[in-house]
């Protein structure tokens, strides 16, 4: 069986992807800008490589089979790290299929993050390798966020009828091992979390998680991003997965901060 290369391996959503396909006795390489450190197990191997500038990405690509491309640099030079790696992947001459995460929404919500994936999604559905794309609603973890950036605030503040529908990364990471092992798909159904709520609701979650006795306020923005999330761009409604809700992931962030 060809190895697997991972990038982005060395993220939350990558470790994730890499622990899934290891469980299923696969070689397993994990893209790095750093060599790997003493003791890190045989099943993680790193390989050197640097989707920014392309060095050494065609050894790490060689013989590979499947390659899952969970890197990102959250903003333009996505473009340009999936252009290497296509680059690469062609020049390895085994035609890896190219697994690629993404976002629900990516082709209506205009953030400029998200107009960079798209063109990402674009650049590997020409490129000639055997594809598929999952795009997923946000993590846990990102909602969560925007919350704790406001821990300071005597209010927290949402946007007024936005709604997410989180996911956690465990169940992205297993839908993303699926894909890895099986036939390219092109365009795979999105994916979201097991429930749609308003970003009001998770902020209330979120507060009583943590203790928090703070008023929600929700703002009215305006314009074509803020349409995007209030029509429901960002939700996948009709394919949710897992069971882990918001409030169990509250939960669980918790625990493991002992708190």
């Amino acid at each position: 069986m060809q190895p697997f290369l991972v990038t982005g391996g060395t993220g939350k959503l990558g470790r994730a992807v890499v622990r899934r396909l290891h469980d299923g006795h696969r070689e397993i390489r994990v893209l790095s800008r750093r060599a790997q450190p003493p003791g890190t197990p045989a099943s993680h191997r790193r390989v050197v490589g640097d989707l920014r500038t392309g060095q050494g990405l065609d050894a790490a690509l060689r013989g590979v089979g499947t390659v899952v491309h969970c890197a990102t640099t959250y903003g333009k030079e996505d473009i340009t790290t999936t252009r290497n790696l296509i680059d690469a992947a062609l020049r390895s001459g085994s035609d890896p299929h190219l697994v690629y995460v993404s976002v629900v929404g990516v082709d209506v919500i205009p953030v400029p993050y998200y107009r960079h994936k798209l063109e990402a999604e674009r650049m590997i559905a020409r490129s000639g390798l055997p594809w598929t794309v999952q795009r997923a609603t946000q993590f846990h973890d990102l909602v969560a966020s925007f919350f704790a950036w406001q821990r300071w605030s005597p209010l927290t503040l949402t946007l007024q009828r936005f709604r997410f529908q989180p996911i956690d990364v465990r169940d992205v990471a297993d839908r993303l091992a699926r894909l890895a092992v099986g036939d390219p798909a092109g365009r795979a159904p999105d994916i979201g979390g097991p429930r749609v709520r308003t970003m009001r609701e998770l902020a209330t979650a979120h507060n009583k998680a943590h203790g928090l006795r703070r008023r929600v306020v929700s703002l009215r923005v305006p314009g074509r991003i803020a349409r995007g999330f209030t029509e429901g761009a960002n939700l996948a409604p009709h394919h949710a997965i897992g069971t882990v809700t918001f409030d169990d992931f509250l939960v669980e962030q918790r625990k493991d901060n002992g708190t």
